[in-house]
Formats: C-alpha cells, structure tokens, sequence
C-alpha cells in the first residue's frame, strides 16, 4: 500500500461494510470503495483510511502573524504545511487550487513526520497546519505533533472549526497548543455557502479554550455575504460571552477569489466592525488584509497606549513587558509565548 494510505484511528463500523469517519462533523457514511464528502478518506475492506497521510501540497516557514495569530509567540515562525482537499465548499477561497483539488495517492509527496519536524527545528519556534483546512490532515497531524512537542516545538490549526469533539481531544493530546477558527458568517451564512451548522464551530471554540488551548477567530467580511451588521453582531455577542472579552477577534478584508467576484469590502466597513466589538465588548479586536491600518496594531484595552506595532505579519515595535503587562498602565496582556525578535522573514 501506498505511503500516504494509512488506516484512520478515528471511525466507526457499520453494518453492511459500512463506516462513519469522525473526524469531522460531517460524519460521513461510506460505503465500500466509497469516498466522503472531502475526498482524503476512503473506505477500504470495510475500513477506513487517510489517502493524505504525509502528502504535502506545501511547506513553508511562516511569521505567526500571517495565520493571523497576535496573541501567540508574536514574532515567531512556525514550518507551515498542507495537503489538498476541504470540508467546506466556501466560494470565495484563496487558497482553491489547493483546497479543490483531490488528492491522488499514485502521485503523492510524502514526506515523512519526522523530517517535518527535524526541518522546523532547525529554524522556526513551531509547526502550523493551514492553507487548505488541516483536518484533511488529521491523521498525520497527531503524529507531527507528539514528536514537536517533544522537541519544544508549539503546535497550532488554522481551522473552519468543524471538527468533532473527539478529534479535537485527541488533537489536544497529542500537542495541540493553538487554535485559529475562520467564523464563516451567522447560521444562514453557514447553510447557504457550506450546508454546515454554525454551533458546531462555537460549540468548539469554546471547548478548545476549556482545554486550555490558545484561541483566536477571523471574520471574514465577505461583501453581500457575511457583511449584514446584524449578523457581524451578533457573532460578536456571541464571542464575547462564550470565548471571553480578551479572546482576540479578527475582521479580515475580502477580495474576489475562486467562483465569487463581488468587490473587496470597504475599509470602512471593516472599522466599524472594529468599533462595534470594542462598544460590544471584545478588548482586541483587530482589522486584518489592510496592511499599515492603524487597527491591527494591539492597544492596552485600559489606558490605549501603543503595545505591538505591525505592518502585515510583521512585528516593527513590541512594548509588553516580560511579565506581560503594559508598560504604561500596569494592565495584564493575555499573550502566550515570548517575544521572538527575528532578522529574517520566510514568505
């Protein structure tokens, strides 16, 4: 068997050679020599395997930033890879060539676990799994993961959020140190472009933060989609009570990418995204994909003094103290990590 076919850890047989994956909400049902809904699992002789294990689309050590995580050991690097495929069927993705193609083992790059890491060692502060949704991913990520971790290596997801509770415990066990979750509009925005349940994605958002894990949530305002105010408002609502008011959140510029062709959101709109949630309640919100705004910089949330100054996923001044507090004021800044000062960028 090929390289990148392993038997999944995380699925339940059937009667009539059938099986149920878990790893997402989706829960397919796949008959045998069938597929799910995401192409990467398959049902073989009444099991089922990853048809993605190691097979990597890319690889690239990225500023943390650019995920966009700024809670998070700002400053550092994390090796950061992918595979194809998705859960979702967003139409306006930037990364479709990726997340619509279907894998095809006969031509895989597997790159073993062990490499991956002996190569982010080597330069960077952690691993991230990102580009297409890392659940595709599932399987190796777990395994990446336990051997990160043991070399001191942080470990994080930039996720659509949809996986089940199992799969997100055993992430967690096996290493998993953040989470980012691309929030996708309210409950019709979730039905209409992805025939998926909104709760689901709160529901784990919150659960990660009970696990202890780093949280953080983009909103992408995507212009006639997830841009309704109301809707914008009541996701922040729902942020603030259930994640916490210094849990970060991000409103993130869209621009026309894959089947959807509507113009980039106005800036303006993304500024009251950013005051609406400081009104509602949110003390770091950020605007993302407008480089050089004056709102992805962090404030003290107490006495508003300048603390990390960015440009993009660039760090150019960084204030908090090294008890993680403002220099100014004294306030607690919930940051996880230090402070990686680096010469070098990788893009």
């Amino acid at each position: 068997m090929l390289s990148t076919v392993r038997e999944a850890p995380l699925y339940e047989r059937l009667k009539q050679g059938r099986v149920r994956c878990l790893v997402c909400e989706r829960r397919c049902v796949i008959e045998e020599g069938g597929k799910g809904f995401c192409k990467t699992r398959m049902n073989i002789g009444g099991k089922l395997y990853t048809l993605v294990y190691g097979d990597l689309s890319a690889v690239e050590s990225r500023p943390i930033e650019i995920k966009p995580f700024f809670h998070f050991w700002p400053g550092s690097t994390a090796l950061t890879f992918s595979t194809w495929s998705c859960n979702f069927t967003c139409p306006w993705c930037q990364n479709w060539h990726l997340s619509r193609a279907e894998p095809d083992p006969a031509r895989a790059n597997y790159v073993p676990p062990e490499r991956l890491v002996e190569l982010a060692a080597q330069r960077d502060e952690g691993v991230c799994v990102s580009f297409n949704e890392p659940l595709m991913l599932f399987e190796y990520s777990l395994d990446v993961f336990r051997l990160a971790r043991a070399k001191g290596l942080y470990c994080t997801y930039v996720s659509n959020g949809y996986m089940t509770l199992e799969a997100l415990r055993m992430l967690r066990e096996s290493g998993l140190d953040g989470l980012k979750i691309d929030v996708k509009g309210g409950r019709e925005e979730y039905r209409l472009y992805n025939s998926a349940d909104a709760e689901v994605v709160w529901r784990n958002a919150g659960e990660a933060k009970k696990m202890g894990m780093h949280v953080e949530i983009v909103y992408l305002v995507v212009t006639g989609a997830t841009d309704k105010e109301e809707v914008i408002e009541e996701c922040v609502e729902r942020h603030v009570k259930e994640l916490g008011p210094d849990t970060p959140i991000h409103f993130t510029r869209y621009f026309p990418a894959y089947l959807y062709h509507e113009p980039p959101i106005p800036v303006e709109k993304l500024e009251w995204c950013y005051e609406r949630a400081r009104k509602i309640g949110a003390r770091f919100p950020y605007i993302g994909n407008v480089p050089g705004h004056r709102y992805e910089n962090t404030y003290c949330p107490e006495c508003g003094e300048l603390l990390i100054k960015r440009f993009g996923p660039r760090v150019l001044k960084y204030r908090v103290t090294e008890s993680k507090r403002c220099p100014r004021c004294g306030a607690e800044i919930p940051i996880v990590g230090r402070y990686v000062r680096k010469a070098v960028w990788f893009f």
